[in-house]
């Protein structure tokens, strides 16, 4: 191979390389400012989000890192650290303490879907389903997921709204929604 040949070989390498690379980064956007990875669990991705620090430290408090490490598939909306600000002065707090796990418990399962759920695929069921779509989550709590436009909101039993502000992040036993508000069950 003549050395032209090897540099344009070499250079082929490197951009179809390059190309992989941004290719597998499209499929699964940054959280957070880190990297989520596919082949790793909900728990394994989820603690490097800087976006997800109370959530995570909820899920460790209630216990829930071992479900959560499972095969499952499981769909997570997964509200951000801002989410868990909206709620009423002191109630992060009061849910972490050991005397309120089982309510801890509650509100967090109250995100999870048995299922792995893409946003093609709620809108898909929503649309289908005159623009709602209606889940129960492993709490046995109802949500409800709701086309506006582009956006895809998720409704909780009360009422309360969520928009997904970045669908489609797969992981080893599921995929998460990143949501920007916390679901509450009735």
């Amino acid at each position: 191979m003549t050395h032209l040949r090897k540099t344009a070989f070499a250079g082929l390498i490197a951009i179809a390389s390059s190309f992989s690379a941004t290719s597998a980064f499209a499929q699964n956007p940054m959280v957070g400012g880190a990297a989520m990875y596919a082949e790793k669990n909900i728990v394994e991705n989820a603690v490097n989000s800087k976006d997800h620090t109370t959530l995570v430290a909820a899920v460790k408090a209630a216990g829930l890192v071992d479900t959560l490490q499972t095969a499952g598939p499981f769909t997570v909306f997964a509200p951000v650290n801002a989410g868990f600000e909206m709620l009423p002065d002191g109630t992060v707090d009061t849910l972490l303490k050991p005397e309120n796990k089982g309510m801890l418990t509650k509100v967090l399962t109250a995100h999870v879907v048995s299922g792995d759920l893409s946003s093609t695929d709620l809108v898909r069921m929503a649309k289908a389903n005159g623009g709602r779509y209606n889940m129960q989550t492993v709490s046995g709590d109802a949500l409800t997921a709701v086309v506006k436009g582009k956006n895809l909101y998720i409704f909780d039993e009360s009422g309360g709204a969520s928009k997904i502000t970045i669908a489609d992040v797969n992981q080893s036993n599921g995929v998460i929604h990143v949501i920007n508000k916390v679901l509450l069950p009735k």
